[in-house]
């Protein structure tokens, strides 16, 4: 019984659903700038905060600027 539920709403969420919108070029275009900001933001967390992380992960402190032994 159990089964027969689940492939009934498995067909009933995959069947297609018409949708009245449009979606114009210059929204798809907005949409790939977002992503690419996106991932461009990520890139540079990552890249500031790599020594921070390399050192969590090797369990040593992590070396900051104050460190460099100049007053």
């Amino acid at each position: 019984m159990k089964k027969i539920i689940l492939l009934i709403a498995i067909v009933v969420l995959l069947l297609p659903v018409p949708v009245l919108s449009y979606l114009d070029p210059t929204t798809g275009s907005m949409v790939i700038s977002a992503i690419v900001g996106l991932f461009a933001s990520l890139v540079l967390a990552i890249k500031t905060y790599w020594y921070r992380i390399r050192a969590f992960f090797k369990g040593k402190p992590a070396k900051t600027d104050s460190d460099d032994g100049t007053a």
